[in-house]
């Protein structure tokens, strides 16, 4: 899955094309396995090897900083018995809730039908993701704004279908994640209907779809986004090879001459919006139209903890507008306003919507200055900032028209992407940089006997498992009871560290950027 064609996606190995996330994956953001909850982001470009089924989604909300998380493989057939006594057990309330697992054969691949396509046509394979999720799959693992299409064909033809069984389609830029309920709908019944309906999809040449431009300011290198890198810088990975300044590695990834290029390139694109709910809120993953346009990075290896609402990203040759505060992978260029308004409806969230957007808009951004863009963002969840918004049609015909009159212009591009790629990669393999290993090793809780501590002298230990954000004092300072002397990252949350009494810092157990374990010794404090 996470074979693709020289960076679209990103670089690491677990970089892929935007798909649909099932409840209860397993996500691979580069080398971190993150288990994706019912708060998780309806889309991304992490692989995703393994799906927690559905009798089990209970647990992920027992697990604590620190515990261990191991998986046993069962067959599609033990998940929905599992499941089954499970309703029984809460319909009866006597039997019991947990039932032993019955070893079982497994799938031996997640491909139920591979394709069978001919010459010249669009292939399909369809991938289980889970005992509760089918993932329709489409042609290469490319960049092709057509199949894409073929996805918007499958969703009008099942909608119209009505089947009984399926919950929710959610496209993604070559794909279609189907959330079915296997004691409806079972997945053979459901693999029939999909087959059906191939024979039934149009010809995409023939396609058209109604689009809007939307033209949205931007805060170009925008300060919350800088806030954000030094944040990763100081408590994730402070070498990473797109730090201190995101825009300059785009630059120098793409093979530009200058900042002010890559400037250029975001303003001039047009961004075709391909899928929504790219982590969290209505967020787009849109593309540019051009593919001169399509600014080719890596994302994040670790991820961010923490991105600043609606800061724009580009992670592949996909841009993104992150919908809310959370982590992040996505190289920065600024940020722009609200993609989704919880609060009222206005005349851009219209229809009892919350989100902003819609499939097969196109986003052109306009430069604004912080300041103002403050004010527009104060100003635009109360209906008083209105956008420009143009409607349109958008037809695959007209786009193939301009893809070959501009083809050989866009190859020369591409080949420039291509050995600027490959002169970062080899940049990164003599830096020892390609294959990042965190240099902290995560402390073992150390006993106070082992510190040899002296009379009236406390050790102070981490409460969970975390980063060292700031410390506030240094070896030799005297405190107040309740003073703050660290400040711990978890979890996308902050937590301080104070002191319990009036002393001296005898010693720091810790560095700045340092990860921690629950219980381990930072500082050693005497009380005065």
């Amino acid at each position: 899955m996470g074979s693709q064609r020289w960076g679209e996606a990103g670089l690491h190995p677990s970089n892929i094309h935007d798909n649909a996330y099932a409840i209860g994956a397993m996500d691979f953001t580069g080398d971190m396995p993150i288990l994706l909850g019912p708060d998780g982001p309806s889309l991304g470009g992490f692989v995703c090897p393994a799906v927690i089924v559905a009798a089990d989604l209970w647990k992920m909300g027992q697990l604590r900083p620190g515990d261990t998380v191991r998986f046993l493989s069962i067959s599609l057939e033990e998940a929905t018995r599992l499941e089954l006594t499970q309703d029984t057990a809460i319909e009866s309330l006597t039997t019991p809730l947990d039932p032993p697992t019955t070893a079982s054969p497994v799938l031996e691949a997640p491909i139920v039908v591979p394709s069978n396509a001919q010459e010249n046509e669009i292939s399909v394979v369809y991938r289980v993701a889970g005992d509760k999720y089918l993932l329709v799959e489409y042609g290469l693992p490319i960049l092709d704004l057509e199949l894409r299409f073929r996805v918007h064909a499958l969703i009008e033809n099942l909608r119209l279908r009505c089947p009984a069984g399926i919950l929710d389609l959610t496209p993604g830029i070559r794909s279609l994640q189907i959330h079915y309920d296997n004691r409806v709908l079972s997945l053979a019944g459901l693999l029939e209907m999909l087959r059906s309906a191939e024979e039934e999809l149009p010809a995409v040449d023939l396609m058209e779809v109604p689009t809007r431009i939307v033209y949205l300011p931007l805060s170009w290198d925008d300060p919350a986004t800088q806030l954000a890198i030094d944040k990763y810088m100081a408590g994730v990975r402070k070498d990473a090879p797109w730090c201190p300044s995101n825009i300059e590695f785009i630059r120098r990834i793409n093979g530009l001459d200058s900042i002010e290029e890559v400037r250029k390139i975001v303003f001039d694109a047009s961004y075709l919006v391909l899928g929504l709910g790219d982590v969290y809120l209505g967020a787009p993953v849109a593309t540019p139209l051009d593919p001169r346009h399509r600014l080719v990075t890596t994302k994040y290896n670790p991820a961010r903890t923490w991105t600043p609402e609606n800061a724009v990203g580009i992670g592949g040759a996909y841009m993104c507008v992150y919908g809310m505060e959370g982590p992040g992978g996505y190289q920065f260029v600024g940020r722009t306003l609200q993609m989704w308004n919880r609060w009222r409806q206005t005349a851009q969230f219209t229809d009892g919507k919350p989100w902003l957007l819609r499939f097969f808009d196109q986003i052109r951004f306009f430069p604004v200055s912080t300041a103002e863009l403050e004010t527009i963002r104060t100003d635009f969840l109360h209906g008083r900032y209105v956008l420009d918004i143009r409607e349109d049609t958008f037809r695959i015909a007209d786009y193939r028209h301009f893809l070959a009159k501009e083809a050989d212009d866009i190859a020369l591009f591409r080949d420039q992407q291509r050995q600027a790629f490959a002169e970062e990669r080899e940049r990164w393999i003599q830096s020892g940089q390609a294959n990042w290993i965190n240099d902290v090793t995560v402390a073992e809780d150390t006993s106070d006997i082992d510190l040899n501590l002296a009379a009236g002298a406390r050790s102070l230990a981490s409460p969970l498992a975390g980063s060292i954000w700031k410390i506030l004092v240094k070896a030799g300072d005297h405190v107040q009871a309740n003073d703050t002397l660290i400040i711990l990252e978890s979890m996308k949350m902050e937590m301080t560290i104070e002191a319990p009494f009036s002393g001296v810092v005898d010693r720091l157990l810790c560095r700045e950027g340092e990860a921690v374990s629950t219980g381990q010794n930072m500082l050693i404090l005497t009380e005065t």
